[in-house]
């Protein structure tokens, strides 16, 4: 089910820290230090090559996209009512030129990080919603996936402007589930991170740095 959700539509550690006012911020890391033990792998359409590296001084994971469409996904139920704030930075080289996101044959982008609720019986109520770094979409704009309204892409990054340097990101997982689908979810079951060039037979390198469900 999971692996459907990540292309056609497709733990690290529980730990405590301190937030602002001396309140303990509940966090949930899902990736750190570029360290995929755990995560498994779907290959579409030849393999995205994905590899811890040192960058800029850290460990992060490096995807290595040429025509190809694989991504990995960790199965991991995160409660959203104790963490509902996904974080997590990124970078990416470039993007994939004049391609249309919303069609078929533009469905390709250099770095994307999925969130998933499936459903244990019926797999057409699977939804997930996917943060993507476009290339020609304008940011906050929403649109369906090409294959399938079970899921919703959101552009937080687009085009080339900050390409090259990384980019920190936060989100409100249950409102964005809610503003995208219309429904109030309490967890998800999965998260994914996907480059992928395969329809526009272009190439993409991308970044990922630690990502982490939080309670603020």
């Amino acid at each position: 089910m999971l692996r459907f959700v990540l292309y056609p539509c497709l733990c690290l550690g529980l730990g405590l820290a301190m937030g602002a006012g001396g309140a303990v911020a509940e966090n949930v890391e899902v990736l750190r230090d570029g360290d995929i033990a755990g995560w498994e792998e779907k290959v579409f359409a030849g393999e995205t090559r994905y590899e811890t590296v040192r960058r800029d001084g850290r460990l992060v994971l490096r995807a290595t996209s040429r025509g190809t469409a694989s991504g990995l996904y960790l199965e991991r139920r995160i409660d959203l009512e104790k963490t509902p704030i996904l974080r997590w930075t990124w970078r990416v080289d470039g993007t994939l030129g004049d391609i249309d996101e919303r069609t078929r044959t533009g469905d390709d982008y250099a770095a994307r990080v999925y969130v998933i609720r499936s459903h244990p019986v019926f797999a057409w109520r699977t939804r997930a919603v996917s943060y993507v770094w476009a290339s020609t979409r304008t940011p906050g704009e929403t649109w369906p996936n090409a294959y399938t309204d079970a899921v919703r892409h959101i552009a937080l990054r687009s085009g080339e402007e900050e390409a090259g340097r990384w980019i920190e990101e936060r989100r409100d997982v249950r409102a964005d589930f809610r503003a995208l689908f219309g429904e109030s979810v309490r967890e998800v079951d999965a998260v994914a991170i996907m480059t992928d060039t395969d329809n526009s037979d272009g190439a993409a390198v991308a970044y990922y740095g630690d990502i982490t469900f939080t309670s603020e």
